[in-house]
This record gives structure tokens, sequence and C-alpha cells, in this order.
């Protein structure tokens, strides 16, 4: 009766700026052909949610409708992991746009992000409650937002807190390469490629503070994710909740993982599997810029819908490969896909929560975070963005310093 009731109550029917934004995106929002109007945007509503929790730490989304888990439509509170993505991206954007007080938010971000870190070195999971169990996975996040925020600062207290979080992924870590300790509950079982993007954290945390054995520790992960990995460069259970029809932003982060992991080690077997992978996602884009949200083995559609955090990621990956190979086939899915994204992206709205922001899925009702505008998606569509723009005026790309 309760689940049924919450149901109905989510309903967008009854949720007038759900209703509403469900309308108009089958137009789809104005596309402007210069990067900067939407990326401003996009900033804008990451500082909107910042300030919305009153603490430093940034919301991980907004609800457009009354929200079941949250039990309101309204900001959520901040996220661990979430803040821990966007931190870097937000010292970027410091950078390329000349906007000191973004790196200011991010400093704010990396400071709240101390008062989550367990004894163990982890960070805990979740917005809810009180829970205090490690979670692997969002401790790579926040390693990587630690290690940016000693990068730009040179504060030790980020380098001590990075090295506390680098000393339990190591610590954890299976002889096999696999982590089996704080994996998220909803996990059907343990996998190594899941936490790809985590060996990667490893990998920078091993380079930044000159520590050779979280160096070999990722080293290790990776060896057991490429044991995994297909000759098709199918990533197998590398999503947390489906794992024979992935998320895309799962995917994504695996490949990211993969690439950047192999870049800091120096490890070009990596980049290639890399490759293979970024190259099988490129082949699903459709004339519109569009992605399956989810994909199943042998790079299958497996889902109608779009995840789009997956779509900015890949989109940041195509790009990061064009920076890396200096090769143009990279960029053929980018233009289009980037379009896709600015077409879904409300900039008019006087709703806050909503004006600016990425929503997590097109259609906005659809199955992956429905009827919600998420902070990860929109900071991977502004560094996309902030990437592209460098491109085009054939400006030097940004130094990565763990962003998604």
């Amino acid at each position: 009766m309760v689940a049924g009731f919450r149901r109905v109550r989510a309903h967008p029917v009854l949720n007038p700026t759900a209703f509403e934004e469900s309308w108009r995106e089958r137009a789809g929002h104005a596309v402007d052909p210069d990067h900067r109007p939407h990326l401003v945007a996009a900033l804008d509503w990451l500082g909107q949610a910042q300030d919305a929790t009153g603490q430093g730490g940034i919301a991980r989304g907004y609800s457009l409708g009354w929200n079941p888990f949250f039990g309101s439509r309204a900001w959520q509170p901040a996220d661990p992991g979430a803040t821990g993505d966007i931190i870097p991206v937000l010292y970027v954007a410091a950078r390329h746009l000349h906007r000191p007080e973004l790196a200011e938010r991010a400093e704010q971000a990396a400071r709240w992000e101390l008062e989550l870190q367990l004894p163990s070195g982890a960070v805990r999971r979740g917005v809810v409650g009180e829970r205090t169990a490690s979670a692997t996975f969002t401790t790579g996040r926040v390693l990587l937002a630690w290690l940016a925020a000693f990068g730009e600062t040179g504060a030790g207290i980020f380098a001590g807190a990075a090295r506390r979080a680098a000393w339990f992924l190591l610590a954890t870590l299976g002889e096999d390469g696999v982590w089996r300790q704080g994996v998220s509950p909803e996990a059907p079982r343990p996998t190594a490629l899941c936490n790809a993007r985590t060996a990667w954290a490893l990998a920078e945390a091993g380079r930044r503070l000159r520590a050779p054995e979280f160096s070999a520790a990722a080293a290790k992960a990776f060896r057991a994710v490429a044991r995994r990995q297909h000759d098709d460069g199918w990533l197998p259970d590398c999503c947390f909740t489906d794992p024979l029809r992935p998320l895309l932003h799962s995917v994504a982060a695996a490949i990211g993982g993969l690439l950047e992991g192999g870049r800091v080690l120096g490890d070009a077997g990596l980049i290639a599997r890399a490759t293979s992978a970024a190259a099988r996602v490129a082949r699903a884009v459709d004339p519109a810029g569009r992605v399956p949200g989810r994909l199943a083995i042998g790079w299958r559609p497996a889902a109608s819908w779009d995840s789009l955090a997956g779509v900015a990621q890949m989109a940041n990956i195509w790009l990061r490969l064009h920076e890396i190979t200096r090769d143009r086939q990279w960029l053929e899915p980018v233009d289009v896909v980037l379009r896709f994204l600015k077409s879904t992206q409300n900039r008019t709205t006087q709703d806050p929560g909503v004006r600016g922001g990425l929503k997590a899925s097109f259609p906005v009702g659809a199955g992956n975070d429905s009827y919600q505008v998420l902070s990860s998606a929109t900071a991977g569509f502004a560094e996309s963005l902030i990437r592209d723009e460098r491109r085009r005026a054939g400006i030097s790309p940004l130094a990565v310093r763990g962003a998604a």
C-alpha cells in the first residue's frame, strides 16, 4: 500500500515541474552554436547545488517531482561521490574561464569531504542518514578530488587525506586484483571492472604522492580488468545495478579508468583496451547524437532512452582520445553528441533547480533516476564543453587532474 501511494505521489501529473519539463523537452530546448552560454548555465547550476546544501558539499541532484527516496520535490542532500567528481571540474573551469571563485568553491567542497573520511581512510557512502560503511568506489572518486585540491593549493591536509584513502584501497585490494570490501550492497557480485576508475585513482596517488606501492597495486587491479575484458572490448559486470545490461555511465567510467590509468602508468595496452571499447560505443551513436542508456553483451542496445551522464562522459573520453592520439576519428561523434546534450538543457525556466542543469535521462521520465537533474551529469557536460572549446580555439588541453 505504501509503495503504491509513493508511485501515485510521484506521478508527473501531480508534479507540475516534472510534467512541464516532460512536455517541453519533446521539442527540445534552444541550442546555441557557441558552447559558452551552455557552459556558464551549467556552472551556475552547480553553484546553486552547492549553496542549497549549506554545508560545502554539492547536492546529488534536484528532484523535479516528489521523489519517493528523498521524500520531497527539492534539492537532494550533498553526496560525497558526486561532490568528488565535481571538484576537479570546478578547478578546470576556474582556470579556463579565469573565475577564481570556482576554485574557492572546489576547495570548500574538498574540505567538506575531509569531514566524511573514516579512520580507515575510506569515505562513507550515501547521502541519507548516518551510514558509515566504507565504499571503495566512492573513496576512489573522492581520492581524485583530494589529489586535484592538493595539486591546486599545495595544502598538506589534502595530501594527507589522499594518502590515507590510497592506503585503504591498497589494504582492501584482493590478491587477485579485485576489491571485495566496501563494495556497494546493490552490486550483484564483486567485480574488477566496476572499479577500473578506482584503480586510476590509486595510480594517480602513486604518481602524485611519489608512492610506488600505490602504483603497483593499481597495476594489479588493472590486470584483473584485462583478464575479464572481451576481445571486442566489451566490459562484463561493470555495473552495480545490472551486470548483464550495464548503464552507459558505468561503461564510460570503466573505459575512462582504463584510459587514464594507462596514461598514468605508461601502459599502452590499457590505452588500447580503452580505445577498443570507446570505438564500439561511438558506433552506437545515432544521427541525432543519442546513445542507448544501457548496453548488452556484443555492444547491443538494451534501452530506448539515454543516460545523459553517460553521453557526457563518453564525449569527454572521445575528446581525451583525440588529445592523446591526435586521431580525428574521435571527433566524429563529438559534435552531434554535444548538440544533443545542449538540446536537453533548459536555460529559460525560472526554477533554479532545473535551469542550466543536465537531467539524468532523456526522456526525463525514463527508467534511470527519472525526473531528476544530476550534479555529476551536469559537471561531466561542463567539462566536455570546456575540452571542446579549447580544441576549437586551438588552445592546449588542460591538464587532467581527476575529472570524470
